[in-house]
């Protein structure tokens, strides 16, 4: 609302016009660059949360991208937690077939932006 736009603006001006010019290039593919953002740790998700509304992120895609995001990650902290009886140290904790799902996950994310980029250049 109108008091925690004037604080986001205040503390994180160059962040907002750094994600705002993102955030335009991405609209015709929103949902797919919320899944990505919410899956890969490039912006944190406290900053998403804030920002969304700030900079005119639409209600859908920030809910259904956050939802679909967020399930990947939260999964495997699950599983994680579901094995600390076990663990003989904190790297068993997440294995790198998981990492390495993540990151599949994080490029499949953007695989429908790339079919149509790809097919917006055949067409022209």
């Amino acid at each position: 609302s109108l008091v925690g736009r004037k604080i986001v603006l205040k503390y994180f001006p160059e962040r907002i016009q750094t994600w705002n010019s993102q955030v335009d290039k991405h609209r015709d593919s929103l949902l797919n660059y919320i899944i990505f953002l919410r899956i890969t740790p490039f912006l944190p998700n406290w900053f998403i949360n804030m920002t969304s509304p700030v900079i005119g992120v639409p209600v859908f895609p920030f809910v259904f991208g956050t939802f679909l995001g967020v399930a990947p990650p939260s999964l495997l902290a699950i599983q994680a937690g579901k094995t600390l009886h076990t663990l003989t140290s904190a790297s068993d904790a997440v294995s790198p077939l998981q990492l390495v799902l993540l990151i599949v996950l994080g490029f499949a994310s953007m695989i429908p932006v790339a079919f149509k980029h790809y097919f917006r250049q055949k067409l022209e």
